[in-house]
């Protein structure tokens, strides 16, 4: 059901009253060059907010989530070049940290930017933590890359402290860490108590702060980063949300990326979309965990699931721009 390259959408859609939940992706933090000085990532987050404010403006019902990468890659470089003089803080820390600084950003601008539209609403953010499983097969074997590269001599003093790091040939030495499945996001009933009251609430940033549950039922930050995107689609059905958002630096989802024989998907199936995701269309580290979040999402009664660029947020839950993934 993929529209042809080029063509047109199908039927426009009325989401007006529905709740979204609208997942921004890294970009919508950063300056166009991905570069994260607060200056540049106070004035990205301004511009991300005039497009969410267009679709609250319209009488929707929306909750925020965001990624946080080049944030928690700054926090790690300061742990690695400082460890001589202060304790590094655990990943989770980091986590947390992000959470509420960009947290503390979206409030600031999404008030402001409705309030221009003449419908002021309180924005609230929530750290919040994701329950992960101590037994996740993701912390025997560590994979998922985080922070910059170092040389061989640096990364290994690393290793020495327990860190696992991997070599990228001459890129340089990385660290890598566990990316566990989210299974519950733990803070939503404090979510939706916001929400019943009114807010505009930004929740589960890069995926919420990842912890487990111990023998004796406490909780205890794990050094993991958890998919945002993923999340993202597990916090939208607990939140009961019927359109989930997964916002870009891209207009649609690309079948055959990188070859002649590219295409836009416009509207496609569940179906569809896993046959192409089998077929191995989707790159594992950058829109493989976007498709497999709309797949959930929408196999799990979601009734439709976006992936667009930021911009085009207002147009996408008309049902007339991004990917479009819903069932016949």
């Amino acid at each position: 059901m993929s529209g042809p390259p080029g063509g047109g959408y199908f039927r426009q859609v009325d989401t007006v009253g529905e709740r979204l939940l609208v997942a921004l992706g890294g970009n919508a933090m950063t300056a166009p060059d991905g570069s994260a000085t607060p200056q540049e990532q106070a004035v990205a987050v301004r511009t991300a907010m005039e497009r969410v404010a267009d679709v609250i403006a319209e009488g929707r019902e929306v909750v925020l989530t965001h990624g946080n990468g080049p944030q928690v890659g700054n926090l790690l470089i300061k742990n690695q070049l400082a460890v001589r003089v202060v304790p590094p803080v655990p990943l989770d820390w980091c986590g947390a940290q992000t959470q509420a600084t960009i947290g503390m950003l979206i409030v600031g601008a999404l008030e402001h930017a409705l309030a221009e539209r003449g419908t002021p609403r309180p924005v609230t953010a929530v750290v919040t933590r994701t329950l992960v499983d101590a037994a996740d097969p993701g912390f025997r074997h560590p994979s998922k890359p985080i922070g910059r590269y170092f040389s061989d001599v640096a990364a290994r003093a690393f290793i020495a402290r327990g860190e696992t790091w991997r070599s990228f040939g001459g890129r340089g030495w990385r660290r890598v860490v566990a990316s566990p499945e989210p299974l519950e996001i733990l803070d939503v009933p404090a979510v939706e108590a916001l929400m019943a009251a009114g807010h505009v609430v930004v929740a589960a940033g890069g995926g919420g702060v990842p912890v487990v549950r111990a023998g004796d039922g406490a909780l205890h930050g794990v050094e993991a980063v958890i998919d945002k995107d993923l999340a993202a689609a597990l916090l939208a059905h607990r939140i009961g949300a019927t359109v989930l958002v997964i916002a870009t630096d891209v207009d649609h989802v690309m079948v055959g990326y990188g070859t002649p024989g590219q295409r836009p998907l416009l509207r496609t199936t569940p179906e569809e979309l896993r046959a192409l995701a089998a077929a191995g269309h989707f790159a594992e580290g950058s829109m493989g965990p976007k498709v497999e979040a709309a797949l959930r999402f929408v196999a799990g009664g979601g009734r439709r699931a976006v992936i667009t660029a930021l911009d085009r947020i207002a147009d996408a839950v008309h049902g007339n721009a991004g990917t479009i993934i819903e069932e016949d």
